[in-house]
């Protein structure tokens, strides 16, 4: 019969014990994980279409508010040509000027969704000749992108070379690969750039600003800033009408896919499990929401391209949010 307790050692005898300190923190089950909530309500408020009321309304309400705002021109213009007619001269060559500006704005806005329009149909009498495998089709496409960047600098050299080599070249696929090497790598690399760069302010200030809504304003400005410069790298130069309408066209595509929800699985990968558990829950919807901005960002690279990307030229979202956040975050084994 044993006397007292018996104590059996079942650690290896060559191996120190576990520190405490080392164990990973245990979750914390209460709290949902980041959902990237200020990129979501950015998307709702860029795809929402207001009611047939609302459009009615508004639309009445800027007829009334214009008609009232010329006759009051008006008879202040001709009331003043009466009593000062120096003065009132001055004021209607000044009203005359002014109308002229909103003119010259319509026109650049017009030109410039006519510009947007002009990628469009590049991008899908690419994507037909590619489908059919029409070499006629395909020079042509390349034909008219080598004028629509004809009068830019930083493709010279790719237009210099596709003029040489495309001759060469026998097959649709092939031409539009070399048309894509030659004059968009750079163009691609610069909206990358950009896209990066939004994601990290809309990270930053997410996890760093605690203020309501602050986020997300900041989510759609940043996200308009980046579709706008990205259209600009690609030629687009959307105006205000033309980005709006590029921003709805690029967030309903993301929510109509689902693309806009992303979770710890899409950013374990990228910065490790061991940061992402030692971050509190606001860094974690700066991380979410910088990854949306990120997938936002290539949506609007796709769409304002005036080819579609090959297998091996689509940028990766993983590679874009690891390049923009990963800097954010230093773990003992960097």
């Amino acid at each position: 019969m044993t006397q007292g307790p018996v104590l059996i050692d079942l650690s290896d005898k060559g191996t120190p014990p576990a520190s405490v300190a080392e164990a990973p923190p245990v979750p914390d089950l209460t709290l949902p994980a980041p959902e990237g909530q200020a990129m979501q309500m950015a998307a709702r408020l860029a795809t929402r279409k207001p009611s047939w009321l609302a459009r009615w309304f508004w639309g009445l309400a800027l007829a009334v508010v214009g008609a009232m705002v010329s006759v009051a021109a008006w008879d202040f213009a001709t009331g003043l040509l009466t009593r000062a007619p120096v003065l009132g001269w001055i004021v209607a060559g000044v009203m005359v000027a002014f109308i002229g500006v909103l003119l010259i704005i319509a026109l650049r806005e017009i030109a410039a969704i006519a510009r947007l329009g002009r990628i469009d149909t590049l991008h899908r009498a690419a994507d037909a000749a590619l489908a059919t495998d029409d070499l006629t089709q395909a020079r042509q496409v390349s034909d008219r992108l080598v004028r629509f960047y004809a009068g830019r600098d930083d493709t010279s050299w790719g237009r210099q070379r596709l003029a040489e080599r495309g001759p060469e070249q026998f097959d649709a696929a092939a031409l539009l690969a070399l048309a894509e090497d030659e004059l968009l790598t750079p163009l691609d690399a610069a909206a990358s750039r950009e896209v990066e760069a939004a994601a990290r302010q809309v990270a930053t200030v997410t996890a760093l600003v605690p203020l309501a809504l602050a986020d997300v304003a900041t989510a759609l400005a940043a996200n308009l800033r980046m579709i706008r410069r990205v259209a600009e790298i690609y030629g687009g130069r959307s105006g205000f009408i033309g980005n709006w309408q590029l921003t709805r066209a690029v967030f309903t595509h993301l929510v109509a896919t689902g693309a806009v929800a992303v979770g710890d699985d899409f950013l374990e990968p990228i910065l490790g499990g061991s940061i992402l558990s030692k971050l509190s829950r606001r860094f974690g919807e700066g991380l979410v929401n910088g990854a949306l901005s990120a997938r936002v960002g290539v949506a609007a690279m796709e769409v304002c391209r005036p080819l579609p990307f090959s297998k091996d030229r689509r940028p990766s979202v993983r590679g874009i949010v690891g390049r923009a956040l990963g800097g954010l975050f230093t773990s003992k084994g960097q």
